[in-house]
């Protein structure tokens, strides 16, 4: 995963940082000044109508509120700079690993293999994995044993005839007989994960392969 910077971006970003965090410091009421607002109060009040001490303990609780809400804010300011450093260093590891995401349609390359697996439920007396091309056209048809549990499927590449399926996108699905009744079941396909980005928030990561393209985390299923 590569990374690319722009110096003078970089010194513009840093100084706009800096200039906004001054910012944010001059609007902070620190307690130096607080005290010295209450002071400057007290020494001012009107003698026939004197602060009384509860709404002088109201004001320190309202100050105490805020400089708490402020200290909150900085927290989850680290809090989040931390969880985007954490998704970086996952997306790093997952590159070269394979990944199973559930999918109805792949890119496939002449002379490449097709990987995948189907979990098959109790009680199936049929299952075949079904290709077709962008036509409509079924390329190829792949048995697979019917018992119960989780069942590898590979597609060579080629035509039912033996030729080189050509390079373009092709549908899959999994055509089962269970209890009688014909339907789909879920396929999951294998992708190799090749690089992986974040979004702007940089807490959404993608992974990128080239059978299933952008792979977002979440809809990852299984990770070999």
């Amino acid at each position: 995963m590569s990374l690319t910077t722009d110096p003078i971006q970089n010194w513009a970003a840093q100084a706009q940082a800096a200039a906004e965090a001054q910012a944010k410091k001059d609007q902070t009421l620190g307690i130096d000044s607080f005290l010295t607002l209450m002071t400057a109060q007290l020494r001012n009040q009107d003698p026939l109508k004197p602060l009384e001490g509860t709404e002088f303990i109201s004001q320190l609780a309202t100050f105490g509120t805020v400089s708490g809400v402020q200290e909150m804010q900085t927290s989850l300011e680290t809090l989040a700079a931390s969880l985007r450093s954490t998704q970086t260093l996952n997306g790093a590891t997952m590159i070269g690993r394979d990944i199973l995401v559930s999918a109805y349609s792949f890119d496939h390359t002449q002379g490449g293999t097709v990987t995948g697996q189907i979990d098959v439920p109790a009680g199936t007396s049929s299952l075949q994995v079904r290709i077709t091309d962008s036509t409509g056209a079924v390329v190829r048809e792949i048995q697979l044993e019917t018992a119960e549990g989780v069942r590898d499927f590979t597609w060579d590449g080629l035509h039912t005839d033996g030729t080189p399926a050509e390079s373009d996108t092709y549908d899959i699905e999994a055509v089962a007989t269970v209890g009688g009744q014909t339907g789909s079941l879920e396929v999951l396909m294998a992708g190799r994960v090749s690089s992986v980005s974040l979004d702007a928030t940089g807490t959404n990561l993608t992974l990128n392969t080239s059978a299933l393209g952008p792979v977002a985390m979440a809809n990852v299923r299984r990770v070999q």
